[in-house]
């Protein structure tokens, strides 16, 4: 899959069959729109796009107008989300920077400037609650009708349902917040995960005898958070059991490398001896959050939080031992 920031670039196609959105997730309902979209691409006989926006706007307007209550806490980071694109077999994605000239142009002016012009549509497919444009002005209809008088074919897909239960972002987000993992899962069509280079950090756990592998999560707001049992993928062949945290790590001072920074921090249950001690930095892993054990908790000094450790250790053990 292509990926470009903004449409002005020479590599991007001239013509596509495009769907818009966030895609927080890449959910079921999100693969099924996408499956739809490569079919009509290939009538076309043009290359399947998705256009989506960092940030997210509503994350925009939240800083905008001071309200961090409107910002939606994040399913993945950008880098998830196209990993999810690229293996649903879409062509190109586009991202636009979502800032104060997008959100103040007209519905008639983000069709001329981004669908014709920009991105060449010759199929737009949207969902049943799209809607465009400074104030959120334009809709379905608005589209369809800018379609029949600038030359590309409209269509929009109902919403998506898994045993009675209507798919989308805040149906995952509600249940990631909520811990309940495999309702996540079947409303993602896979376990959640979040991928990404491992970091360095102060490398406090190996000093209390947990070395952890630290992938940052690039948004302050994310869906899930607490302590689970993970699957880490990218290190040896077969995946990894381990542990970890994520969120902000409030049993460390906030002058920590990564103080303020939302942190996945997993400690794998047995550490591949190939590796050695400094085997994973730099390495892209995949980790499966697969059950939360409890939220995070704030521990009085190094030895409280030691003891925490090693029992959340036990309890992931417990929980795929019984998994087997």
């Amino acid at each position: 899959m292509k990926v470009f920031r903004g449409f002005h670039h020479p590599g991007i196609a001239p013509a596509c069959a495009l769907t818009i959105g966030n895609f927080d997730g890449v959910h079921r309902g999100h693969q099924a729109m996408l499956s739809l979209l490569r079919g009509e691409a290939q009538q076309r006989g043009v290359p399947s796009c998705v256009l989506t926006f960092e940030p997210h706007p509503r994350d925009y307007f939240a800083k905008k107008f001071q309200k961090p209550d409107l910002a939606p806490a994040r399913v993945g980071t950008l880098r998830d989300k196209l990993d999810d694109l690229a293996n649903c077999g879409v062509g190109q994605a586009v991202v636009l920077p979502f800032d104060a000239r997008l959100a103040s142009q007209s519905p008639q002016t983000f069709v001329d400037t981004v669908l014709v012009h920009g991105l060449g549509a010759r199929y737009v497919l949207v969902g049943d609650d799209f809607r465009f444009g400074a104030q959120r002005a334009g809709d379905y209809a608005f589209l369809d009708a800018a379609g029949v008088t600038q030359g590309f074919d409209v269509a929009r897909m109902n919403s998506y349902e898994v045993h009675g239960l209507r798919v989308s972002s805040s149906a995952v987000r509600e249940a990631l917040g909520q811990g309940r993992m495999q309702d996540a899962a079947r409303l993602l069509g896979r376990p959640y995960c979040i991928s990404g280079h491992v970091v360095h950090g102060r490398k406090l756990g190996r000093t209390l005898g947990f070395k952890t592998l630290n992938l940052r999560f690039a948004h302050w707001k994310p869906a899930a958070s607490g302590i689970f049992a993970v699957l880490v993928h990218g290190l040896s062949a077969q995946p990894i059991q381990g542990v970890a945290n994520l969120g902000v790590r409030p049993s460390l001072d906030p002058h920590d490398v990564n103080g303020g920074r939302v942190l996945l921090e997993t400690h794998c249950l047995d550490w591949p001896a190939e590796l050695g001690p400094e085997g994973a930095y730099g390495k892209i892993i995949r980790v499966e959050l697969l059950h939360k054990l409890h939220d995070e908790l704030k521990y009085d000094g190094l030895d409280a939080l030691t003891k925490g450790i090693q029992q959340d250790c036990i309890e992931a053990r417990a929980w795929f031992t019984a998994r087997i």
